[in-house]
């Protein structure tokens, strides 16, 4: 599944800098998994997906809502005043190509994807409002702080 990727700093045989080596004499007091933010965006497109998946085939999509622990009230810009959920948006991109610097040029490298491999994302966002206010919340941040919650 395609899925968008931030920019992330590469050393200079293509690898992530990392301030420590494994593969030398007492790592083996150091292991640990590191999560590229690379390997982060792609669990997060999969989680969206599913979440996406699941609300379209819900039949009572409140209560799917409130069950995957969407706040149906968040506070404003003020914190005075609450906005109220009253829209989930869904919006249907299509991954036609992609574009990237070229190297010494300020150019873009395109490559159009052959019919194959042209890929759908769909993006949820949850619609907010008060008398004052209207905030667009997307899922995949809704979904970011619910994994960092349950991470610690």
């Amino acid at each position: 599944m395609p899925h968008d990727h931030a920019p992330h700093p590469h050393g200079p045989h293509g690898h992530v800098h990392h301030p420590h080596d494994h593969n030398q004499p007492g790592a083996a007091d150091h292991l640990h998994s590191h999560v590229q933010a690379e390997d982060a965006a792609a669990d997060l497109q999969v989680l969206a997906a599913q979440f996406v998946d699941g609300f379209l085939q819900a039949k009572d999509k409140t209560s799917y809502l409130r069950l995957a622990g969407v706040p149906f009230e968040r506070p404003g810009t003020a914190g005075a005043k609450a906005l109220k959920l009253v829209d989930v948006e869904l919006k249907t991109e299509w991954q036609v190509g992609t574009a990237s610097p070229s190297f010494g040029s300020r150019e873009l490298s395109y490559l159009p994807f052959p019919g194959e491999m042209v890929r759908a994302r769909t993006n949820m966002a949850l619609v907010y409002v008060s008398m004052d206010e209207r905030s667009v919340l997307d899922l995949r941040d809704v979904l970011a702080t619910r994994k960092a919650e349950v991470e610690r």
